[in-house]
């Protein structure tokens, strides 16, 4: 641990204030039906909220486990799961890659805890762990990792200021949690009014020469529906072929691509600007996906995509919000062919959609309208985004602050924490605590 200690503070190791990997090991046959059965996955990893409690009746736990007691800090030692803590609120047991690790007298249950959690000892642990699939921390590595012990009142100050605080952060982080949803729905509330005359109705209103909406179906003012290629596509080649994981929120992502040296293929599946490509298989929540192809640069589409060349009747970008509409969502969902585990629309079904068709020069007002809304959803996203990174780095820097004796202030009245690490060497020497092999 860098930087000096606060006054009355003194610097121990892990192993030295807590019992470290002496854990009791229980066998499945002596687990009960209802006892709680923990294991890493019911972990959230930060925040260390418990997802579930399962219990012996429906786990059916199948190997030896270590067992824990009320107030016990359990520490998830993979890599994985480093930052993976949690304090139990009853006794239980939990997967042996889970170590309990109680405070002995003079040591508050809580700041063992959060000290599990302080970037230091993330970091040190992230650094000392050992090996090649799945990284640990060896238990000699822990119990010599650095603990700042401060006096045990201030202990509970700082325990009970974290609680506070960190409470405050999580409700918070609740609060943002709920910002994409909101902004999910925006966006289809917008494709919603779009595609249904809503959006653009006072600008009807004072073009009354225009002519009405009509009702078609797809293949009525496409030019064409054309399946991709099914040839292997290479890491590195001439051309980029988009696949249905470069369709993105309606947009097409360019990040994660494959490529195709091939001329013959290139010159077969080479996209147009204002092609519309549509993600026929997938899974049932996804298939269906669209996007506009802008020209951004020189690419095919792949076998898992159709290709939709739009009639001068119809704007590709409108037929892009219909489709990733409610209601062309639904459609979707309707028409869909089940598999396995993927879904499939064909080129006949999506010819097949109907909507409703405006005059051109109302698609084009619609387009622009719907840019300008999405484009003020981008900046909430992006506001969101920002606001996030700072709520989860907040949590990190009171964790940092308490342990270096900065969150609450010191009392020269508390007894200096040298004393009482002498007592706890003590106590650890002349017995051993509670933990050991059960009979």
């Amino acid at each position: 641990m860098s930087g000096t200690l606060p006054q009355g503070w003194a610097l121990a190791t892990l192993g030295e204030v807590a019992n470290y990997g002496k854990t009791i090991k229980v066998e499945p046959s002596e687990i009960k039906p209802n006892e709680w059965v923990l294991e890493l996955e019911d972990i959230e990893k930060d925040s260390s909220k418990l997802l579930q409690r399962v219990f012996n009746s429906d786990r059916q736990s199948k190997s030896a486990k270590n067992r824990f007691f009320k107030g016990d800090a359990l520490y998830g030692k993979l890599r994985p799961y480093l930052n993976k803590v949690l304090i139990a609120d009853t006794d239980g047991v939990c997967t042996t890659e889970i170590i309990p690790i109680s405070a002995p007298e003079g040591v508050d249950s809580r700041y063992l805890f959060y000290s599990l959690k302080r970037p230091d000892f993330i970091d040190y642990v992230s650094s000392i762990s050992h090996g090649l699939n799945m990284p640990r921390l060896g238990t000699q590595a822990g119990k010599e990792a650095d603990f700042p012990l401060a006096p045990l009142n201030e202990q509970k100050r700082i325990a009970d200021k974290l609680d506070q605080l960190l409470a405050a952060v999580d409700s918070c982080k609740t609060r943002l949690d709920t910002i994409p949803g909101i902004i999910k729905r925006f966006r289809q509330s917008v494709l919603a009014a779009a595609t249904s005359g809503e959006l653009t109705a006072d600008w009807r209103e004072d073009n009354k020469n225009l002519f009405d909406w009509s009702e078609v179906v797809l293949e009525d003012v496409a030019e064409g529906f054309s399946y991709g290629t099914s040839a292997k596509s290479s890491k590195e080649g001439k051309i980029p072929v988009l696949r249905m994981g470069n369709i993105q929120d309606g947009n097409l992502d360019w990040d994660d691509l494959v490529f195709t040296s091939d001329s013959t293929e290139i010159t077969k599946y080479a996209l147009r600007t204002g092609d519309v490509l549509f993600n026929r298989t997938n899974s049932p929540e996804l298939v269906g996906k669209t996007a506009v192809y802008k020209g951004e640069k020189q690419a095919i589409f792949a076998g898992y995509l159709i290709r939709v060349r739009c009639s001068e009747k119809l704007l590709p970008d409108f037929l892009n919000y219909c489709l990733n509409s409610p209601d062309g969502k639904t459609y979707c969902w309707q028409v869909k062919t089940d598999g396995v585990s993927q879904s499939n629309i064909n080129a006949k079904k999506l010819a097949a959609f109907p909507f409703h068709l405006p005059p051109v020069n109302e698609q084009h007002e619609i387009v622009r309208r719907v840019e300008s809304l999405f484009a003020v959803a981008d900046r909430l996203e992006a506001r969101y985004q920002t606001a996030r990174t700072h709520v989860h780095q907040l949590t990190s820097s009171l964790l940092a602050k308490a342990f270096r004796g900065e969150l609450v202030p010191q009392d020269p009245n508390d007894e200096p924490a040298e004393k009482l690490l002498e007592r706890i060497r003590s106590m650890q020497t002349a017995k051993p605590g509670k933990r050991g092999k059960a009979k």
